[in-house]
């Protein structure tokens, strides 16, 4: 089963937003994904966010490609529009719908190997393009749904589950953003909500292209030999009758910091993620200075974390092609196509 709806009770005292809602009126089904999962935790972190700004649940567009992160959607905004795109497709389908209605707020939710290998061309083009939208991207550096294999995000000489080394160098797709043309770049942690959750406030209000890359543990192939409770272990002590995979609870990971200190996580496989969170004096207004920044960090193997750069002067992909301020999708048709004579008059400007 990967679908359950959530029960309609709630906390009759449930605060309310601006619009009379709860953040019950913005959440989705119930997840299936693994418990302790941090791509649940960014679910939770959208629906609060959402929430907070009182925007109207059916006024959003949320798409997705294929992986993990693109089941999300059904977690959160179950009464938006939504799309679930092929592999690395879903920038194609959120262009579409933005150019169509751009009075919509617009969400895409990616992966890893969903936007930095498959979808790698499509990430590079609706970010120079410059799309009006908030653009997610679940990091957890691997292919969870076929069992744990590196994703072009993962560092190099860091392991699998089984020991082997990653031996080559990751794609740093906020760094790739922020060169491209993307408008807001950001990076968190999925188990830290007090920065998340503004953070994707600030990329929902932000007008042009909002990118946040969220490092989102995998607890299903985070296992580690030695430990009882592994794969690998169950299976050498226990007569099976039934091959099946048994997935453990983990608790999930969070932290808390801060400005301008570093913090070492403990993931459940025994190694440690550098956190280091921004000092308030960071100009996010210098693309060039944030990119030397996480440069520097990465060398010391730290992952930095916060806003990391934002222009908003920029223009959107609408203000760029100068399109009407009606959402297309309300054109009729001899608006849509103003017949011969003008199109004659177009190409005549052309010669």
């Amino acid at each position: 089963m990967t679908f359950v709806v959530k029960p309609r009770t709630h906390h009759p005292r449930l605060p309310l937003n601006d619009l009379g809602l709860t953040r019950r009126d913005y959440e989705g089904s119930v997840s299936t994904l693994c418990a302790g999962c941090g791509h649940d935790s960014v679910s939770a972190a959208i629906v609060q966010a959402c929430a907070e700004l009182s925007l109207p649940p059916h006024r959003f567009a949320k798409v997705s490609g294929i992986g993990c992160s693109s089941k999300t959607p059904s977690y959160f905004l179950n009464k938006s529009h939504g799309f679930n795109s092929v592999h690395g497709r879903m920038p194609s389908e959120m262009t579409g719908a933005n150019l169509a209605n751009r009075d919509l707020h617009f969400i895409g939710v990616s992966g890893d190997g969903d936007s930095a290998s498959i979808g790698m061309g499509q990430f590079a083009h609706i970010m120079r393009r410059r799309i009006n939208m908030l653009y997610i991207v679940d990091n957890n550096g691997t292919y969870g749904l076929t069992k744990g294999q590196f994703s072009a995000t993962n560092d190099k000489g860091s392991t699998s589950k089984k020991g082997a080394p990653n031996l080559y160098e990751p794609i740093d797709l906020v760094t790739m953003a922020m060169q491209i043309g993307a408008s807001f770049v950001a990076r968190s942690f999925s188990g830290d909500k007090q920065q998340l959750v503004p953070l994707i406030k600030a990329g929902l209000k932000h007008k042009g292209m909002a990118f946040i890359d969220v490092v989102s543990p995998c607890v299903a192939f985070n296992n580690h030999q030695g430990s009882t409770k592994s794969y690998e272990h169950i299976r050498q002590h226990t007569k099976n009758v039934v091959d099946a995979d048994y997935i453990p609870v983990h608790q999930e990971i969070t932290a808390d910091y801060r400005p301008g200190t570093r913090e070492d996580v403990n993931m459940p496989d025994g190694t440690t993620l550098k956190l280091y969170k921004l000092d308030e004096n960071y100009d996010v207004h210098d693309r060039v200075g944030a990119l030397n920044y996480i440069q520097r960090r990465q060398e010391s193997g730290e992952v930095v974390t916060g806003l990391l750069y934002v222009d908003p002067e920029a223009a959107d992909c609408h203000e760029i092609m100068d399109t009407v301020q009606r959402p297309l999708n309300e054109l009729n048709e001899p608006e849509l196509c103003p017949g011969q004579d003008k199109l004659d008059l177009i190409n005549d400007s052309f010669r």
